[in-house]
């Protein structure tokens, strides 16, 4: 299978990215219920502005990492995975199926209930966790499974994002929006007049951002529409988007997500932790990461193949759908931007999602590396 350098590129990055994350993770929570508590607390409540470190972070930065992840989407449709019909439904049904059964599953148990905004949180996929864990099985991963995870994972954070703007948008300004989209649409005529300058790109994502901020929808989207304007051309090294894509790589997977790791992992896990787990919204974030995700992305891909809608690629095996299925129940960092939005004004139920999402990731992490480790064994034939 051919591998375009930039997949290469960023597997590679985002393998790594996945590493630093547990890392970052694990030093947050340690400092977070340590004697260094409330000094920790104080760096991420530290006001810039009129916001704190944590916002500019999760409403700024991270618009850089949708950015990138609108990049790579645009590269998939043009010349990647998801350039032909073909090779691209598999992946796509993948991620309908591992959006829609944990959704599903979590409002079985959450619905009516003032916890049911949290449906989006087990929809999503953490591409550095689940591309991080799966480099530890090693040259034994084929590449069509390489590819069939970071595409069923964009896909899927392509989900999520539509899912930010369209469930959890409040008090929407049609006038800011009004002048984002505004701008779009002149950068839009920009990359049709064939503009290959990234100055006026760049300024005029700003200013998206700024706008989208002021319309009620999350600023974060912007970066997603912003990529759909740079002009792709080609493709290759000499075109903005590449160029970009390339730039960004590293700064995303070893900054901007480690940031929002130590930001928001912060966790303070209090002597009534263990009782939230067996709340309604607790429940429904595992049973759907690590059930409903597997589940989800199994059975949609098995339906449609029977069908003859799509096909599995001829090196991978079902078992090996099935490990990647756990795989994609590491939701954490979509999972926990989620549960920011879901359960704004409500700390508790998001300190409780948060110790949710944690604990699920890891289930789900150790089940899949477990899964595919096993399947994936030298001379090992699986059916």
């Amino acid at each position: 299978m051919k591998v375009t350098q930039l997949f290469t590129e960023f597997f590679e990055s985002e393998k790594a990215s996945g590493i630093v994350l547990i890392l970052c993770t694990v030093l947050s929570l340690l400092l977070a219920n340590s004697m260094f508590q409330e000094s920790y607390e104080a760096i991420w409540h530290y006001q810039l502005g009129h916001h704190s470190v944590e916002y500019w972070i999760n409403d700024g930065l991270m618009t850089i990492f949708f950015l990138l992840i609108g990049l790579e989407l645009e590269r998939e449709i043009y010349i990647g995975e998801l350039s032909s019909v073909k090779n691209a439904l598999l992946p796509v049904i993948a991620a309908v199926g591992g959006m829609l059964v944990p959704a599903g599953i979590y409002m079985i148990f959450n619905y009516g209930t003032l916890t049911q905004a949290g449906a989006g949180i087990p929809m999503a996929t953490d591409i550095a966790f689940a591309l991080g864990v799966l480099s530890l099985l090693g040259s034994r991963v084929p590449t069509s499974l390489k590819v069939f995870l970071t595409a069923l994972a964009v896909i899927d954070d392509l989900g999520a994002i539509l899912v930010i703007a369209i469930f959890y948008t409040d008090n929407l300004s049609l006038l800011n929006l009004g002048i984002a989209l505004g701008i779009m649409g002149v950068l839009f005529v920009f990359n049709r007049m064939k503009v290959n300058n990234w100055i006026p790109y760049i300024l005029g994502g700003i200013g998206m951002w700024y706008f989208m901020l002021n319309s009620g929808i999350h600023a974060t989207i912007a970066g997603v529409l912003l990529a759909f304007v740079i002009p792709f051309g080609d493709g290759t090294k000499k075109t903005i988007s590449y160029s970009l894509q390339h730039f960004l790589h590293k700064p995303v997977a070893f900054v901007i997500l480690p940031l929002f790791a130590l930001a928001n992992t912060a966790v303070i896990f209090g002597g009534d932790w263990v009782e939230g787990l067996t709340y309604e919204n607790s429940i429904g974030i595992f049973l759907g990461l690590v059930l409903g995700k597997p589940i989800g992305i199994f059975l949609f891909c098995l339906l449609f193949v029977t069908l003859g809608v799509c096909k599995l690629p001829e090196d991978l095996r079902w078992k090996q759908i099935i490990g990647t299925g756990f795989l994609a129940g590491i939701g954490f960092t979509m999972s926990i931007f989620i549960t920011l939005l879901a359960f704004k004004g409500q700390p508790e139920d998001v300190t409780i999602s948060k110790i949710a999402i944690l604990i699920s990731s890891l289930v789900a992490g150790i089940i899949g590396y477990t899964f595919l480790s096993i399947s994936l064994k030298k001379g090992n034939k699986v059916e």
